[in-house]
Protein backbone atom coordinates (compact mmCIF):
# COMPACT_ATOMS: atom_id res chain seq x y z
CA UNK A 1 0.00 0.00 0.00
CA UNK A 2 2.75 2.15 0.87
CA UNK A 3 4.45 1.27 -2.90
CA UNK A 4 1.81 2.18 -4.32
CA UNK A 5 1.23 5.77 -2.64
CA UNK A 6 4.83 6.69 -3.58
CA UNK A 7 4.11 5.12 -7.29
CA UNK A 8 1.53 7.23 -7.17
CA UNK A 9 3.01 10.78 -5.49
CA UNK A 10 5.92 10.19 -7.57
CA UNK A 11 3.44 10.28 -10.73
CA UNK A 12 1.79 13.44 -9.68
CA UNK A 13 4.77 14.79 -9.48
CA UNK A 14 5.87 14.24 -12.91
CA UNK A 15 2.63 15.61 -14.34
CA UNK A 16 3.20 18.69 -12.32
CA UNK A 17 6.43 19.27 -14.40
CA UNK A 18 5.75 17.67 -17.68
CA UNK A 19 2.37 19.54 -18.28
CA UNK A 20 3.64 23.18 -18.35
CA UNK A 21 6.28 21.89 -20.68
CA UNK A 22 4.15 20.35 -22.93
CA UNK A 23 2.09 23.25 -22.71
CA UNK A 24 4.19 25.31 -24.20
CA UNK A 25 5.36 23.47 -26.80
CA UNK A 26 2.04 22.97 -27.78
CA UNK A 27 1.74 27.04 -28.33
CA UNK A 28 2.99 27.99 -31.49
CA UNK A 29 4.99 30.98 -31.64
CA UNK A 30 5.77 33.01 -35.00
CA UNK A 31 9.12 32.64 -36.40
CA UNK A 32 8.31 36.54 -37.64
CA UNK A 33 5.43 38.62 -38.02
CA UNK A 34 4.60 41.87 -38.92
CA UNK A 35 3.37 44.89 -36.40
CA UNK A 36 1.19 47.10 -38.57
CA UNK A 37 -0.48 50.26 -38.08
CA UNK A 38 2.20 52.76 -38.05
CA UNK A 39 2.67 55.84 -40.11
CA UNK A 40 5.88 55.47 -40.76
CA UNK A 41 5.67 51.43 -41.94
CA UNK A 42 5.05 48.47 -40.69
CA UNK A 43 7.64 46.68 -38.11
CA UNK A 44 9.12 43.51 -39.43
CA UNK A 45 9.41 41.71 -36.06
CA UNK A 46 11.55 38.33 -36.15
CA UNK A 47 10.72 36.65 -33.42
CA UNK A 48 13.19 33.91 -33.27
CA UNK A 49 15.90 36.49 -33.43
CA UNK A 50 14.68 38.32 -30.36
CA UNK A 51 14.05 35.29 -28.34
CA UNK A 52 18.08 34.86 -29.62
CA UNK A 53 19.50 38.09 -28.26
CA UNK A 54 17.58 38.14 -24.87
CA UNK A 55 19.79 34.93 -24.39
CA UNK A 56 17.22 32.32 -25.29
CA UNK A 57 15.82 31.85 -21.82
CA UNK A 58 13.43 35.17 -22.13
CA UNK A 59 10.26 34.51 -20.31
CA UNK A 60 7.56 35.44 -22.41
CA UNK A 61 5.80 37.82 -20.48
CA UNK A 62 8.80 39.85 -20.32
CA UNK A 63 6.82 41.53 -23.72
CA UNK A 64 3.74 39.82 -23.30
CA UNK A 65 2.41 41.30 -20.06
CA UNK A 66 -0.67 39.01 -17.78
CA UNK A 67 -3.58 40.71 -19.19
CA UNK A 68 -5.67 43.42 -17.62
CA UNK A 69 -8.87 43.33 -15.34
CA UNK A 70 -10.54 45.96 -17.73
CA UNK A 71 -9.70 42.95 -20.85
CA UNK A 72 -9.16 39.86 -20.04
CA UNK A 73 -6.85 37.69 -22.10
CA UNK A 74 -8.11 35.04 -24.22
CA UNK A 75 -4.97 32.92 -25.28
CA UNK A 76 -1.77 32.39 -23.26
CA UNK A 77 -0.07 35.16 -25.26
CA UNK A 78 -1.91 37.39 -27.45
CA UNK A 79 -0.83 39.50 -30.25
CA UNK A 80 -0.32 43.30 -28.67
CA UNK A 81 -3.18 44.88 -31.25
CA UNK A 82 -5.85 41.69 -29.91
CA UNK A 83 -6.12 44.54 -27.36
CA UNK A 84 -4.20 47.56 -28.41
CA UNK A 85 -5.37 49.39 -31.04
CA UNK A 86 -4.44 52.32 -32.97
CA UNK A 87 -6.59 54.50 -31.05
CA UNK A 88 -7.56 53.19 -27.36
CA UNK A 89 -10.96 52.49 -27.29
CA UNK A 90 -12.58 51.24 -24.31
CA UNK A 91 -11.93 49.55 -21.97
CA UNK A 92 -8.34 49.63 -23.44
CA UNK A 93 -6.36 52.91 -21.97
CA UNK A 94 -3.25 52.24 -23.99
CA UNK A 95 -3.27 52.35 -28.01
CA UNK A 96 -0.87 50.31 -29.78
CA UNK A 97 1.98 52.95 -30.36
CA UNK A 98 2.14 53.60 -25.87
CA UNK A 99 2.29 49.91 -25.98
CA UNK A 100 5.72 50.18 -27.67
CA UNK A 101 7.75 53.34 -27.52
CA UNK A 102 6.23 57.18 -26.40
CA UNK A 103 5.52 59.19 -29.53
CA UNK A 104 9.17 60.70 -29.70
CA UNK A 105 10.86 56.93 -29.42
CA UNK A 106 12.76 57.52 -26.25
CA UNK A 107 11.71 55.12 -24.06
CA UNK A 108 9.07 52.34 -23.99
CA UNK A 109 9.13 48.16 -24.11
CA UNK A 110 11.00 48.37 -27.91
CA UNK A 111 13.28 51.30 -27.39
CA UNK A 112 14.37 50.53 -23.64
CA UNK A 113 15.58 46.88 -24.83
CA UNK A 114 17.00 48.22 -27.80
CA UNK A 115 18.92 50.79 -26.27
CA UNK A 116 19.87 48.48 -23.22
CA UNK A 117 21.18 45.94 -25.23
CA UNK A 118 23.18 48.27 -27.98
CA UNK A 119 26.51 46.81 -26.64
CA UNK A 120 25.56 43.38 -26.14
CA UNK A 121 23.93 42.63 -29.40
CA UNK A 122 25.91 43.16 -32.94
CA UNK A 123 23.64 46.51 -34.13
CA UNK A 124 20.12 46.55 -32.72
CA UNK A 125 18.29 49.04 -34.57
CA UNK A 126 17.71 52.42 -32.90
CA UNK A 127 17.17 55.01 -35.55
CA UNK A 128 12.68 55.09 -36.43
CA UNK A 129 13.55 53.49 -40.32
CA UNK A 130 15.70 51.08 -38.82
CA UNK A 131 12.31 49.28 -38.00
CA UNK A 132 9.68 51.09 -39.51
CA UNK A 133 9.28 50.39 -43.02
CA UNK A 134 7.20 51.41 -45.48
CA UNK A 135 7.10 47.98 -47.27
CA UNK A 136 6.26 46.42 -44.58
CA UNK A 137 2.41 48.41 -43.87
Amino acid sequence: MKKLFYVALALFALALVVNPIVTMAQEKVPTTTILKGAPMGGVKFDHTAHVKAAGGDAKCDTCHHASKPEKANTAAHQKCQDCHAKVAAAPMKTKAQAAFHDPMAKKGLCVDCHVKNAAAVKKPPLKCPECHKKENA
